[in-house]
């Protein structure tokens, strides 16, 4: 499909800090809207319904994959996470570009749909690290704590599939990476062309 907005897809290990990236390349970028996806896991800490994510349960989740509603779907620590097409679809056709905080599996689905989608992997410093970010949450027991931390080798394996890596170790230095492939995404000729259709068409390069 093609679209004149622009789809980024970042996805990390749990702990690496994609949500807190992501957050704040929303508050420094207006053209940049996010999209919230459906979830069975309960919310954590202050996640609020329709903020972070929608929080349904099962059966709900299901009826919407049985009507096909999901752009992709895929089940992660348990829990089943889903992307809405209806709500992606429309705010790229209106030329807004739109941001996925997804799982690797969901950002490889997506760019089988939108092969114009910019995959983004966030990678800790360390898996050191990574455990020590994810102690320092507090919001999971040790034994979730270590299942994460065993998905995550898994996980960061599949970022050999992605388009731009970006090491989380100083987040400010992540942050500026970030924006900087969200920009340059938008100054490539495809996307230009898509954006700005009628000047590319005036001046002969449609």
């Amino acid at each position: 499909m093609e679209t004149p907005g622009n789809l980024f897809c970042v996805a990390a290990p749990s702990g690496a800090g994609k949500s807190s990236l992501v957050k704040a390349l929303l508050e420094l970028d207006s053209h940049l809207m996010v999209s919230v996806s459906h979830t069975t896991r309960a919310p954590r800490g202050q996640e609020v319904h329709g903020r972070e994510y929608w929080f349904v349960d099962e059966p709900a989740f299901r009826a919407m994959v049985e009507r096909a509603e999901f752009f992709e779907w895929a089940q992660v620590h348990g829990h089943l996470y889903g992307t809405s097409r209806k709500a992606i679809e429309q705010r790229l056709m209106q030329g807004e570009d739109v941001v996925l905080e997804i799982d690797w599996q969901g950002a490889l689905q997506i760019k089988q749909l939108f092969p114009h989608a910019v995959l983004i992997f966030i990678l800790p410093p360390s898996w050191q690290e990574l455990e020590q970010r994810l102690r320092r949450r507090g919001e999971d027991q040790p034994e979730v704590i270590a299942t994460r931390l065993a998905n995550a080798r898994d996980e960061v394996a599949q970022a050999r599939h992605f388009d731009y890596v970006i090491v989380n170790g100083l987040f400010e230095t992540a942050l500026f990476d970030l924006k900087t492939v969200v920009h340059s995404q938008r100054l490539k000729f495809a996307a230009q062309r898509r954006a700005r259709s009628l000047v590319f068409t005036a001046l002969g390069l449609a």
